[in-house]
This record gives C-alpha cells, structure tokens and sequence, in this order.
C-alpha cells in the first residue's frame, strides 16, 4: 500500500534524495522546510507518519514535537545531525516514536519508519481489514459486505481501502486520489465524490453513517457504529 509521509526539514537536498528513494518503494513524502509550515500541513491534509528535524531556524523540532502531541498521534520518527544523548531523551519523553541520526540512509530510514507504523497501526501494514461489516482483502482485491461479496470498480476499491486504512481519520478529496494512486489529470476532486457515492450505495450507507462526508474538505470511515 502507498503510505504518505511529511518531512519537516529544512535541508531541501535531503528531502529531495529520500523523496526519490520513498517514491520507489511506494512512499509519498511531502516536504514542509519549517516547522510552522509542518504544522499547517499537519492541519489540513492527511499522513500517516511525520519525519521531523530537530535542528531547524525558528520554531525547532522538539518545539514542533510538543505541538504535534497535543493534537495527534501521529508517529513521529525524529532526524537530527547532532550526537547529543539528551535531545534524543527529550524526543522520546516528548512522544517520539523514534529517532535516527544524521547521516543516515534511506534504507535505514525508511526500514525504521515501516517498523514505527507496524507498532503504532495495524491497519497500515495488513493485507485484510475488517471495519463494521465491510471486510477487504488487498491480495484478491475482494470486498464484502456482512457476508456478502460487493462488486466495485477499481477506483471503489482503492478508494475504499485508502479509507479503511485511516478509519477514524479524516482525508482530504485530493489526499484520497494519491493514496489511490489516482495520478492522471482527468481525475479530479469531484470524481471522488461521484465514486463515493456510488460506493456509499453498494455498502447500502445511504445515511452516510460509515463514509462520513466532512465539508469543504473530504471524507472519514467511522469505526464507530453498528
């Protein structure tokens, strides 16, 4: 599956070589070179983990680090160029998942992240989901529906999926086609809503109580309900 991850960072060189390196083992990294810009991101738009500077101008990463915690849970792997033990002990107290020195290589890094979400969110890293009646096989690419099978196109399917894997959370219509992996220019946002609701009518959620519609933004699959 894609996963989507912000890079807090204001080296641009770096974010430019692991943006490469993620893009070729199905990994979207958004680059944010500050930490107030990180934040805003971290507000409107959707991502599965956040890999934070700790030595930046202004507002540094274990400042962006106690302002992240205060909102979300999001995992948070840390990157700092120095060899001080106690800014890798303020991290970790300070809610961080991880942290890895500089340099580093993408390897590493992206073998440390993988592992930091398959701790922190199941969902991310398994190939069968099962929220409220609805189950999903990523391998067959078959879904059902309290028992029975449910016939989606492929854009249903993706879309549904990028939205099991963050039940709870909300992702933005534009967020929603690159997790889809929906690139092309004659998709756009409002071909996601036609889709979701088409989808909405095969999960007989004609209330919207599963897919849950939030305005001017994109869509949430509650985990909560019958």
């Amino acid at each position: 599956m894609t996963l989507r991850v912000l890079c807090i960072d204001d080296d641009t060189r770096l974010f430019e070589v692991l943006a490469e390196y993620f893009a070729q083992n199905d990994v979207l990294a958004v680059h944010a070179p500050n930490g107030k810009l990180g934040l805003d991101l971290l507000r409107s738009d959707a991502f599965d983990a956040v890999l934070l500077d700790v030595m930046m101008p202004g507002l540094d990463g274990l400042a962006v680090l106690r302002k992240v915690r205060e909102a979300s849970a999001i995992p948070v792997l840390m990157l700092t160029a120095k060899g001080d033990e106690t800014d890798r002990v303020v991290g970790l107290e300070l809610g961080a998942d991880d942290y890895l020195g500089k340099p580093f290589s993408p390897r590493e890094l992206l073998a440390r992240l993988r592992a930091v979400l398959r701790r922190g969110n199941h969902d991310l890293g398994s190939d069968r989901l099962a929220i409220r009646g609805v189950e999903l096989d990523l391998g067959s690419r078959n879904v059902r529906f309290r028992g029975n099978e449910v016939d989606l196109t492929a854009l249903e399917f993706d879309l549904l999926a990028a939205l099991m894997q963050r039940a709870g959370r909300v992702v933005p219509r534009t967020t929603l086609l690159e997790l889809a992996g929906r690139h092309d220019v004659t998709v756009g946002e409002r071909t996601v809503d036609v889709h979701v609701s088409r989808l909405r009518k095969k999960l007989f959620d004609d209330e919207n109580l599963l897919i849950k519609t939030v305005r001017g933004v994109g869509y949430t699959l509650s985990r909560e309900g019958a």
